[in-house]
């Protein structure tokens, strides 16, 4: 395994889940890998140093990206990445990569996700996390202590195995596919949420539908909306979760689904169909309004 193969994947899943975009992520793993290669022999650690430039890149990157997202149109979310976990990384990835832990994060300031992340998820004695994000020890150990509190209550829960997440996943997508709403709605948590990302490039709800039966009506209309237009589901694992790529009748990409699984039932779905989150996936289709 080369050097590079061996950092890069720490490197990535800071960055991914610092800024929630798998461009911006590239972008800062790239930088930080030059930035590396240009210090040369005076670095002693250079996971270390690939660490805090990451980390210090993508607080700057989040303070700039929260700015652009003040204009977005619409509900944001995250760009999806399609993943294949295996035992030895379930227990790092199966929840802090959900798409609902990374929306979750949102609510906190850069340096305090930053220093959250690493402690938290990646397991970083506070003296690195410290030197990491620019702060002596005791400002780490309180910028994480924030930054757990807010989380806590808000800190999505899967209660399910993969074996069911996986068995009503499959279900939930098979109704999807067929437009059968008396299947979704006996899959349909009462309290279930229903997030979409167009990003004011193609038509999606402008925010987010809660309820049973008005996630149902939502789901209804955009089955109206869609007939005639053929498209296939192929299940996935959406950033560690039940997910779907939706393509079109010539196999081009229009839209990453989501759900996440509570106490047996389909607690949330999040549609990504916004064409400039979905590049990194594949061909995208023109859907564009």
């Amino acid at each position: 395994m080369s050097f590079y193969e061996e950092l890069r994947p720490r490197a990535f899943a800071i960055a991914y889940r610092m800024l929630g975009s798998v461009t911006e992520a590239e972008d800062v793993v790239q930088e930080s890998f030059l930035r590396l290669h240009q210090a040369g022999d005076t670095v002693e650690s250079p996971p270390a140093f690939l660490t805090t430039v990451v980390t210090r890149l993508a607080i700057d990157e989040l303070r700039s990206a929260r700015a652009r997202r003040e204009s977005y149109v619409g509900e944001w979310l995250p760009e999806p990445v399609v993943t294949e976990p295996g035992p030895a990384d379930l227990a790092e990835t199966a929840d802090t990569l959900s798409l609902a832990f990374l929306v979750l994060l949102e609510n906190l300031s850069p340096t305090q996700r930053a220093a959250f992340l690493l402690r938290e998820v990646f397991e970083y004695p506070y003296e690195e996390v410290a030197a990491f994000v620019d702060a002596d020890v005791d400002n780490a150990r309180h910028l994480v202590a924030r930054a757990r509190q807010r989380v806590r209550a808000g800190r999505p829960r899967f209660y399910a195995t993969a074996a069911q997440r996986d068995e009503l996943g499959s279900r939930f997508f098979a109704a999807m596919e067929n437009g059968d709403l008396t299947a979704l709605e006996s899959l349909l948590a009462e309290d279930v949420a229903l997030h979409a990302d167009g990003g004011g490039k193609v038509s999606s709800p402008a925010r987010a539908a809660f309820g049973r039966e008005r996630v149902l009506k939502t789901l209804a209309a955009g089955f109206t909306l869609s007939a005639g237009l053929v498209t296939t589901l192929r299940p996935v694992s959406v950033n560690g979760q039940p997910g779907a790529l939706v393509h079109d009748a010539d196999g081009l990409l229009i839209a990453v689904l989501a759900v996440d699984i509570v106490d047996g039932h389909v607690a949330a779905i999040r549609s990504m169909v916004n064409p400039d989150k979905l590049g990194h996936l594949g061909e995208v289709g023109d859907l564009r309004l």
